[in-house]
């Protein structure tokens, strides 16, 4: 943690919001024979308005002359010359993928040469387009499909106790996200962490809407953090060889993640971690995948006109001092209620939360609360919030459930305040 690379919230002395760092292999790793002429990658757009869906597939080393790209999407196949786009169109007998009927279409992809097969890929896309539209209020919300929709979900740090960065089992991968969806929540904000593809898998299959961060370098150390003005914030003058390493790996990180329908936002920064040149990063990100929104830099320092999306942070109870009319005004993190249950502490004598209570009762009380004070926000214009957080982590208590993933809070109560919240957009 005293270099440049990205590193998230691991570092050599863990203390309150920071972590035991991780060494060691922490995602699969495979390998995988292949020919000379391959396929290397496909991505998918879709156009909901028109149900069309567009499959560009990058090759390696093939032929012109000889080869032909065959893509099937569900029930109709195509072929094209190398480096043609395949369009689907008028695909209208396909259900789009919202979180409550998360369709998902088979795609099966083939590289033929002279007509023989010498690559195969399968896969799935999904029709879904994330937008921003405007309410009878001129407020700017955050659409699925054209339809204007209320994004809320918790912080998901994503650590374990017996593995930090790795999961114990592929089951318990699945159970936080499960879990997040029967409290009610529609959106999971993945945060300063790079899950494995398989989690994302799951929230393709299982229907939940994901803000994707970029894993930051460092803490706000190098910059001067403004959170009430869009004045007063500065970006970190960043060495060339961090920067280099920054759009290298948020480059790659786009492009493993870019085909998994349920991410619908990019965050390149968080809380002006590290924060520089906010305009360029946002038009690197873009060009990287224009097809989702960018929010730059959430609970960071605020540029105007810069992105899609004003992030505000505030602890513990709701609160959104800036605003601009012109772009999707959210609250990226807010709440923070922590409830220590004996127990399940990962160490029984040290631990905090922003706010801390003695039982559920008072925690859920004060959760309740804070629900209808963002209810109020909503209808100010806020057009989505993350609850700080899914779980525990180390000495910080502010989950929902424990680190040990022991659920806090009545679920069922849980469920019907956090569906309150979402359908309060549309009254």
């Amino acid at each position: 943690d005293d270099d440049t690379q990205p590193r998230g919230k691991q570092v050599t002395n863990p203390s309150g919001i920071w972590y035991t760092s991780v060494t060691g292999i922490w995602q699969s790793v495979w390998i995988e024979p292949v020919g000379p002429s391959r396929i290397v990658g496909y991505s998918t757009t879709s156009d909901v308005d028109a149900m069309d869906v567009q499959v560009c597939v990058e090759l390696e080393n093939a032929d012109p002359k000889t080869d032909i790209v065959s893509v099937q999407f569900a029930t109709r196949r195509i072929d094209a010359a190398p480096g043609k786009p395949l369009v689907f169109e008028a695909m209208n007998q396909l259900m789009t993928w919202t979180p409550e009927h998360p369709a998902l279409h088979e795609l099966d992809i083939q590289l033929l040469r002279n007509g023989k097969v010498i690559d195969h890929v399968k896969g799935y896309a999904a029709l879904r387009q994330i937008s921003v539209v405007s309410d009878a209020a001129g407020h700017k919300r955050l659409a699925l499909n054209g339809k204007p929709l209320f994004q809320f979900g918790p912080l998901d740090q994503g650590w374990w106790p017996d593995g930090l960065y790795t999961a114990p089992t592929d089951e318990a991968l699945l159970y936080d996200i499960q879990k997040t969806k029967a409290f009610g929540f529609n959106m999971i904000r993945k945060h300063i962490k790079v899950e494995p593809s398989r989690w994302y898998w799951y929230c393709d299959q299982l229907g939940i809407l994901v803000w994707q961060d970029m894993p930051c370098i460092t803490d706000s150390r190098h910059n001067r953090w403004e959170t009430r003005s869009f004045e007063g914030g500065t970006d970190w003058d960043a060495p060339a060889t961090a920067k280099a390493t920054y759009y290298k790996e948020w480059g790659e990180i786009i492009a493993q993640l870019k085909n998994h329908p349920s991410i619908v936002v990019w965050v390149p920064f968080n809380e002006a971690w590290a924060q520089f040149d906010t305009e360029e990063a946002v038009t690197f990100t873009r060009r990287q995948d224009p097809t989702r929104l960018v929010n730059p830099a959430s609970g960071g320092n605020f540029v105007k006109g810069v992105g899609d999306i004003l992030d505000n942070h505030h602890y513990p109870n709701p609160d959104m001092p800036v605003w601009d009319k012109d772009m999707v005004n959210v609250l990226g993190e807010y709440g923070g209620i922590g409830l220590a249950l004996e127990g399940h502490l990962w160490q029984p004598d040290r631990n905090w939360g922003y706010v801390q209570y003695k039982n559920d009762e008072e925690a859920f009380g004060e959760y309740e609360h804070f629900a209808e004070e963002l209810m109020e926000w909503i209808r100010k214009g806020c057009a989505a919030a993350v609850y700080t957080q899914t779980t525990d982590v180390e000495i910080e208590v502010n989950g929902l459930m424990t680190y040990d993933r022991h659920v806090k809070l009545d679920e069922d109560a849980l469920r019907e305040v956090n569906t309150r919240v979402i359908r309060s957009m549309e009254r």
